[in-house]
């Protein structure tokens, strides 16, 4: 077999590494080189091409280490029965690559992800070497994330964490059965026992000793997981109750929904539903809906047939059109909680509304000014000088946000 040059396993790698969901780096542990002493910095803003909130494009090296793998998952590209290019780094290049791109500014962090070659242990194990390489060689100080292996030894996964800003654990599908049937080598139970030693490794972090002084800080941005939606039949009610329980059970700081899309030769074996992409910005939007609005996965769900997001408007929209005995709303006069669940009103405008309106009464104009989306907030509110009237009741207000599509002339 022909050796591959470090550009070509980078190319190959890189590639790979596109179908593992990236995170943000919010709540690491603040570390940089200003005093001198080491290199890369840590910001609390995010990274691996996320968009800060105010506007920068953060990135980090996005890789696998390797793309080879024992598994035989049905919804994976890189399973050991898939015809795809192989191609794998030891540990070494993984940190000159990862050095030489923060050199050039290219990035400012490493995302490292991996296939399972040989073992979970062995796998495991080179990319703790990598990271800890990283860290106390080059005293390197940006984001690391670490994609860790359920099945490995827990004593690796534990000094993965003192290396690592932020762990993750794919729990891989909704529901035991979908992991069972397409991936069969993995252990659904397992694999929540190794999030839930995540959990408990960051508490005891937390804690300090009876002198006062604190352990090690263990993964300090948290542990995020990964969800395949598409693969299996799940409809988006079960996928965001699957989702409540992990936020829930293992403090989990991100849930990310990766859309199925069918590789050539698997898409006869697996039922592909609903526009993935679509269909994934649609659970992103009710997954924020529930951590930050108050919103249950049942009133999301329930609000169209089938237990399926409505992919024409926003879950949020969704719920306030099935809902109409709730509105209109008075923005003088409604608490935090109900004004939240006001389509076009976000928690930042939310909490501008509650500050003014304790000094003076609000006016549609000052809504605009605060920034909130007017165009969806009217028909659900009043004001000092605005009544919806008849327009929460009106049969055809879904088409006004939904408008029906248009054959356009070329002429």
């Amino acid at each position: 077999m022909k050796a591959l040059s470090l550009d070509r396993k980078l190319a190959i790698l890189s590639d790979a590494a596109k179908y593992d969901a990236s995170c943000a780096s919010s709540g690491g542990k603040r570390r940089d080189s200003a005093d001198g002493k080491g290199l890369g910095s840590v910001t609390g803003s995010g990274i691996c091409h996320a968009y800060a909130p105010d506007g920068r494009c953060i990135s980090l090296l996005k890789i696998l280490m390797t793309n080879f793998c024992i598994y035989d998952c049905a919804y994976c590209v890189n399973r050991v029965s898939s015809n795809v290019e192989r191609a794998r780094f030891c540990p070494e290049e993984v940190v000159t690559l990862t050095m030489e791109f923060y050199r050039r500014n290219y990035i400012e962090g490493l995302f490292l992800s991996s296939g399972i070659i040989r073992s979970p242990d062995q796998t495991m194990s080179d990319m703790v070497r990598i990271a800890r390489m990283l860290r106390k060689d080059h005293h390197f100080r940006g984001y690391i994330h670490l994609k860790t292996i359920p099945d490995a030894a827990p004593e690796l996964i534990e000094e993965a964490g003192l290396y690592a800003d932020r762990l993750s654990i794919n729990v891989e599908l909704p529901t035991d059965h979908a992991v069972k049937s397409y991936a069969p080598e993995k252990d659904p139970d397992q694999i929540r026992r190794a999030m839930g030693d995540v959990r408990l490794r960051r508490e005891a972090g937390k804690e300090r000793s009876f002198t006062g002084k604190r352990p090690a800080k263990f993964a300090p941005a948290g542990q995020s997981t990964q969800m395949i939606v598409g693969a299996d039949g799940a409809d988006d009610r079960t996928i965001l109750k699957t989702s409540t329980r992990l936020y829930s059970s293992y403090k989990l700081k991100r849930v990310y929904y990766s859309a199925f899309s069918p590789i050539p030769d698997s898409a006869a074996a697996l039922p592909l539903i609903k526009p993935p992409l679509m269909r994934e910005h649609r659970l992103y939007q009710a997954d924020w809906l529930m951590r930050f609005y108050g919103f249950e996965a049942d009133e999301i769900a329930g609000a169209t047939r089938g237990g399926n997001l409505d992919l024409e408007v926003d879950p949020k929209l969704a719920w306030a059109l099935a809902n109409r005995h709730n509105f209109p709303v008075d923005v003088n006069r409604a608490d935090r909680e109900t004004l939240l669940r006001v389509p076009g009103l976000g928690t930042r405008s939310v909490g501008r509304i509650l500050t003014t309106r304790r000094h003076r009464t609000l006016r549609y104009d000052d809504l605009r000014r605060m920034g909130a989306n007017l165009k969806q907030a009217r028909p659900f509110i009043t004001l000092l000088d605005w009544r919806p009237r008849a327009m929460t009741d009106a049969v055809d207000l879904r088409a006004r946000f939904a408008p029906p599509p248009e054959q356009l002339s070329l002429f």
